[in-house]
């Protein structure tokens, strides 16, 4: 038996691989089949199940194409009602894989679908759990997901309770917990670093798995529940009904355009230009208007908090070569409407006599020794747990994730400083502000890490905006 876990870092995401006497499956694809096809073939095996432990709602799943394209089973747990060709299981269900054997778990909770498959090697032996998002390391799946259901999340919270007693915690202490996710998930609330655990160990670690009552353990995993990124629920719905192959949004999306077919697709698609350089090159000149999100930091999920269209026409901007990674990473989350990119990048288009945008970008030494007082509005982009613990003093916190509802309390003529934690945030809202005619901007360059080598006077007293 080989197993193997496939992690994206950018998604926090873990697919799958298991392979027994030349048969394979492939557990929670992502959207590019590429990988699994390739790791099957080196193994001289052939694909035979796709499972699926739920409908995701952070990405876009591949389990599709890679029916398609191999001719594999989907397999989904109880309750999941498909738009397409899958094979829904029933509870406590076997399928024989060479010489090993995956049985369904039906773990509803996260969703009402979620599903954990048991790994019995081949001397009989539990050997592990594909838990999804049922069962995270040191925490659980968060029950406010389920789309299209009139249940509460109190309701979901309630059926993980019974899910985690009656079929997760009875299994052997050694056996390994694989899950969906890793730290840095919106599926979760507060994920451990690692991205696998015995059972065991997780017995005595996770909070919601330590003795409670049922009414203790609603109230534990419901209080403290942000709201969920707002393409959620739209990835759920594209993973039920089946997406366009990635193949097709790779050939429209890695398409070069000069400088002005690029502008003038612009003028006439009313496309985002969604510029993926690192944050402070995007600083020293960018396209007017543009938007920076940096491909090599928490990519997909800004993108998919912050882009509330999912069809809108994308037109990047990057560095040679990353073009295809773009596009991939913005089909994972169901942007699949990129329409190209500039050839020659910001270069190109300054070579070709077209204007560029800056953004402001000061030490931030340079803040504490010249500009830095009472009355100085610093905007502190990080979120709110972050600015609980320490910011600095008369620092203002207006959160990334919820730009588009504070935005308006801005004054345009008032000069704004800004910072996150490492400076990949605060870029990204300063694009967005100016986009928005926000012109006066300055970015605090290295973040509150830059700012903790400085004696910028710190506290933990909440400040609010004033008019």
């Amino acid at each position: 038996m080989k197993l193997e876990q496939i992690y994206t870092g950018c998604l926090a995401e873990a697919a799958y691989y298991i392979e027994s006497n030349g048969e394979a499956a492939i557990i929670d694809p992502l959207r590019e089949t590429a990988p699994y096809i390739g790791r099957a073939e080196k193994d001289g095996a052939k694909i035979k199940y796709i499972f699926e432990t739920h409908f995701h709602a952070d990405f876009v799943s591949g389990h599709i194409e890679l029916q398609q394209k191999t001719g594999a089973t989907i397999v989904y747990g109880p309750n999941a009602a498909c738009e397409f060709d899958c094979y829904s299981a029933k509870d406590g269900e076997q399928f024989k894989l060479g010489n090993v054997t995956i049985t369904v778990l039906h773990t509803p909770g996260h969703t009402m679908e979620s599903t954990t498959y048991l790994l019995t090697d081949e001397n009989g032996k539990m050997h592990s759990i594909f838990t999804g998002d049922t069962l995270f390391i040191n925490d659980v799946g968060r029950p406010d997901l389920a789309i299209k259901t009139n249940l509460t999340k109190e309701d979901l919270a309630g059926h993980l309770y019974d899910s985690i007693h009656n079929k997760i915690l009875p299994l052997p202490n050694d056996v390994i917990v694989y899950p969906g996710h890793g730290a840095g998930s919106a599926c979760g609330k507060n994920m451990g670093k690692d991205t696998y655990d015995t059972l065991g160990h997780q017995k005595e670690v996770n909070y919601a798995l330590q003795p409670m009552s049922k009414e203790a353990f609603v109230k534990e995993v419901t209080d403290g529940l942000t709201p969920p990124p707002q393409y959620f629920p739209k990835n759920a719905v594209m993973n039920k009904k089946g997406a366009i192959s990635l193949d097709d949004i790779l050939a429209q999306g890695t398409k070069g355009w000069n400088p002005n077919d690029f502008e003038n697709l612009v003028e006439t698609t009313g496309a985002l230009v969604l510029d993926v350089r690192a944050p402070q090159t995007f600083a020293q000149g960018f396209v007017p208007n543009s938007i920076n999100i940096g491909v090599d930091g928490q990519f997909a999920p800004w993108v998919g908090a912050l882009i509330t269209d999912l069809t809108q026409p994308i037109l990047l901007v990057c560095d040679e070569g990353m073009e295809e990674e773009t596009v991939t990473r913005l089909a994972r989350v169901g942007y699949d409407n990129t329409i190209g990119y500039l050839q020659g990048g910001v270069k190109a288009w300054e070579a070709a006599g077209k204007e560029l945008d800056f953004v402001t970008t000061i030490p931030c030494g340079d803040f504490e020794s010249r500009y830095y007082n009472k009355e100085v509005t610093l905007l502190d982009v990080r979120r709110p747990g972050e600015y609980a613990t320490e910011h600095v003093e008369h620092a203002v916190n207006k959160p990334l994730d919820y730009i588009n509802d504070w935005i308006h309390e801005l004054d345009k003529n008032r000069t704004y400083y800004i910072h996150c934690a490492g400076g990949y945030r605060s870029m990204i809202t300063a694009s967005i502000l100016k986009s928005r005619g926000y012109h006066n901007i300055v970015d605090l360059m290295g973040g509150y890490g830059a700012i903790c080598a400085t004696n910028l006077p710190r506290t933990n007293e909440t400040k609010q905006l004033s008019a």
